[in-house]
């Protein structure tokens, strides 16, 4: 059997940290039409403005704190559960920008919706041959992933990905799936700014 290997040409643009990974989390789900709604509400319910999130100052520890307890919340995280069940508490970030082969190697999570979608493989360009030929997974409409794919192709440029893994290869989408799979419509047409997370334990989220 043939195994093609992509050569890792990653660029780190600079160092991260678990701040910057829940405000760009935070930022990528309150404009979702599924997460956006609870996100808000939560907002409100703990006298907070959509501010906190659109306009976040990563040296307010307070700011930050409010962040990370907004996303444990909604989404589970730092609790081992959810989304977040089996991810490591310990975890190095980094800013970088893959290359469109790079990013046509991403993996969407373990999900059966995203599993479905790409046809088992888990790999956006499956899934975008799929919602070309109007395959829906368990009867979701497709519109979401053209709509993103016509905005990338007018030059309209979305919030970085935030992939993970043990290293820097072999990565697997945390947040930003829409939007990954809308570079696959479009056909990878540049290189794409993320938000990398590794960990040696992170095998036990990222399989």
């Amino acid at each position: 059997m043939l195994v093609r290997f992509i050569l890792t040409v990653m660029r780190v643009l600079g160092v991260s940290n678990e701040a910057e990974m829940v405000a760009c989390f935070l930022g990528g789900e309150l404009s979702s039409e599924r997460f956006g709604g609870d996100i808000r509400s939560r907002l409100v319910a703990c006298g907070q403005t959509e501010e906190l999130i659109t306009r976040p100052d990563l040296s307010d520890a307070g700011a930050n704190a409010a962040r990370r307890a907004l996303l444990a919340a909604t989404r589970g995280y730092g609790e081992d559960r959810e989304l977040f069940e089996n991810f490591p508490a310990r975890v190095t970030w980094t800013r970088a920008v893959l290359s469109a082969a790079e990013v046509a190697q991403v993996r969407y999570m373990n999900y059966s919706y995203w599993v479905e979608l790409s046809g088992g493989s888990r790999r956006p360009a499956d899934a975008a041959g799929r919602v070309r030929a109007g395959v829906r997974a368990f009867d979701v409409p497709n519109e979401r992933f053209v709509k993103a794919a016509r905005a990338l192709t007018r030059g309209e440029r979305f919030s970085p990905l935030i992939l993970v893994g043990e290293g820097h290869e072999r990565l697997v989408c945390l947040e930003g799936h829409l939007r990954l799979t809308a570079y696959a419509l479009a056909g990878f047409p540049a290189d794409v700014e993320c938000l990398v997370g590794t960990a040696p334990a992170m095998g036990r989220w990222a399989q």
